[in-house]
Parts: structure tokens; C-alpha cells; sequence
């Protein structure tokens, strides 16, 4: 499954409850890793190892359950002080203190010169994660958003310090050349299904498929590659992919999904209140599958899992 942030995490944790963990392979975005403290940070690995481990803060979707914060409220201390420019002691990218052990040994371990993949491992396993988690690639690859004031942030920038509350005009991926790691191509050519997750279309899975390889294997095996609306009712269930699908150019609705999948994707899911537009996504070159796809409880959870498989199995 290729994935983001909350949605995916909340759609894989519906398809281990149908299909057995250990045949699960996730390929996770890492193009909105950021470092900050000298700690590097992956928001959407560490989002879905804590969801699939059964600790993620509910009412956030993203962090620790139970989770304090004094470390932040410490820094707080230094920024009478902090000079023009610096970047020190920031606190508008919230680090929990139970989360900040996790960042501590990843950046530990990939100091030691240890591949992103093999840590990501080394994390799922301490949180006794059974399903496959692999980085999209071990190499560095940052998403960009060109802010519609003619600026250009990074997407943490964007997505948590100006909450991504300002219009933007596009997206691009500064990328260190790393492709995607050879445990991800094969997963990609060997999975008997291939779901695209209700992810950020534009910077949730669009990095991931902007790696070298990508697309053409999806294309290649496009029959079996399904992908789940992230947007219902001309809205996100989560960030702003609705919002953005309109200042880059788009519609945002489902039709809209379908002609940014329909050539790696032959199926889509949309949920019953756009089953109106079925037939634009028919039209947009994909075969429209009406389902409940928000994800409510773990009823609707697990038939919207079973529904998204049986599409192309």
C-alpha cells in the first residue's frame, strides 16, 4: 500500500483487521521528514507505526496517547534569547516527550550509518508492528511548496507552522537523486493488490511516485492497483488535499482523484454521497467503486477494507 499520514494509518489498521498483518507491506511518503533539534523526524512512519501499535492520541491522529509536553514548554525559556536567524529551540513543530525517544534512536542509529529501512525495521519492531513498514526510499527527498505570494517552504513549514492556512501555487520535490530501495520495487511487482492509500494526493503519494520506477510499475500492472478517494463530499476527511486540488488547478471532488490515478489505477473508491459522479470518474478512466469510506468505526472500517481488495482481486 502506498501511503501518508492519518488516513493511511487509519485505512491499514482496517485492513489488518481482514487481512492477516504479516502479508501487509506499507510504503510510507518520507518526503515531509524534517530536522529539527538535530533529530530527524518522519511524521507519516512514525504516525502509522504508532496507529497500527495501538498508541496513537485519537482525538489528534497523530502523536502519543497519554503524551506531555514539558520538553517544549522548557524551550519556551530560551526564546527571549534566541538571535535573529536562528533556528534553535523552535517550538511550533510539537515534540512530545514520549515521542521524542523515538526520534532520539532513529537519528542515533542513522548517525551510526544504519539505512533508514533498517531503523524504520528496528521502530516497528519495538512497537511490535507486524505489518512490513518501508520508507519510500533511504535517501533524502523534501517536498516543496510554492506559496501563491511567490515564497517557497518546506512542507512542515507549510503544513504546521502556517498551518497550512495560505494558498499555494505548486509543488516540487527537492530530491538528493536516491531512488526508491529495492525492497519498495518489489513489493510493488510482487504484491498480489496494490492500494493507494486516502492520502494527500499532491504531497502524500505524489512524492512516492515521483521516484524513479514508480509509475511505470504501476502503470505496468495497473489492473490490480486500487485507489481510495481521500476527498468525500468536495472535502478532505483530513488536511488540506481538497483545498489544494483547487489552487493547483483542479477540482475537488472524486473526478478530480480519478485523473490524477487513472494511469496507475484501474479502480476507485468513493464513498455513496458522490456516487453522482460516478460516471466522471468512468469518464476520467476509472471504474468507480461506491463503498462508506469514512472510516467511522471498525464495522465501516473493515467492509470498506474488504470492498477496496475485492475491486481488483
Amino acid at each position: 500500500m502506498l501511503c501518508g499520514g492519518v488516513g493511511a494509518a487509519r485505512f491499514l489498521r482496517a485492513l489488518c483487521s481482514v487481512v492477516p498483518a504479516g502479508e501487509v507491506t506499507a510504503i510510507v511518503n518520507t518526503g515531509d521528514d524534517t530536522d529539527l533539534h538535530g533529530l530527524r523526524i518522519s511524521p507519516d512512519l512514525d504516525t502509522v507505526t504508532y496507529t497500527l501499535a495501538g498508541a496513537i492520541d485519537p482525538e489528534r491522529g497523530w502523536g502519543l496517547v497519554g503524551e506531555t509536553w514539558e520538553a517544549m514548554g522548557s524551550l519556551a525559556r530560551y526564546s527571549s534569547v534566541i538571535p535573529e536567524g536562528s533556528t534553535a529551540g523552535g517550538t511550533w513543530f510539537g515534540l512530545g516527550d514520549r515521542d521524542l525517544a523515538t526520534h532520539l534512536y532513529r537519528t542515533g542509529r542513522l548517525a551510526e550509518g544504519a539505512l533508514l529501512t533498517e531503523v524504520t525495521a528496528e521502530i516497528a519492531a519495538a512497537w511490535r508492528v507486524e505489518v512490513e513498514l518501508l520508507p519510500m526510499s533511504d535517501g533524502r527527498h523534501s517536498t516543496m511548496v510554492t506559496l501563491a505570494d511567490g515564497g517557497e517552504v518546506s512542507f512542515q513549514d507549510y503544513f504546521v507552522r502556517l498551518r497550512h492556512s495560505v494558498p499555494v501555487a505548486g509543488v516540487r520535490f527537492d530530491s538528493d537523486g536516491s531512488p526508491a530501495t529495492p525492497r519498495v520495487l518489489e513489493a510493488l511487482s510482487d504484491a498480489e493488490v496494490v492500494v493507494i492509500a486516502p492520502s494527500n494526493p499532491f504531497v502524500s503519494i505524489a512524492p512516492i511516485r515521483a521516484l524513479d520506477g514508480v509509475d511505470q510499475l504501476l502503470a505496468a500492472r495497473r489492473e490490480s492497483v486500487v485507489a481510495v478517494s481521500p476527498i468525500v463530499g468536495g472535502e478532505a476527511l483530513k488536511g488540506p488535499a481538497a483545498r489544494m486540488a483547487i489552487e493547483l488547478g483542479h477540482s475537488s471532488d472524486v473526478a478530480a482523484v480519478a485523473t490524477l490515478y487513472a494511469e496507475i489505477a484501474t479502480a476507485l473508491v468513493i464513498d455513496p454521497v458522490d456516487e453522482a459522479l460516478a460516471e466522471a470518474v468512468s469518464a476520467a478512466g476509472m471504474r468507480p467503486v461506491v463503498v462508506p469510506s469514512v472510516m467511522s468505526d471498525p464495522a465501516v472500517a473493515a467492509r470498506l477494507a474488504e470492498a477496496t481488495i475485492a475491486a481488483v482481486q
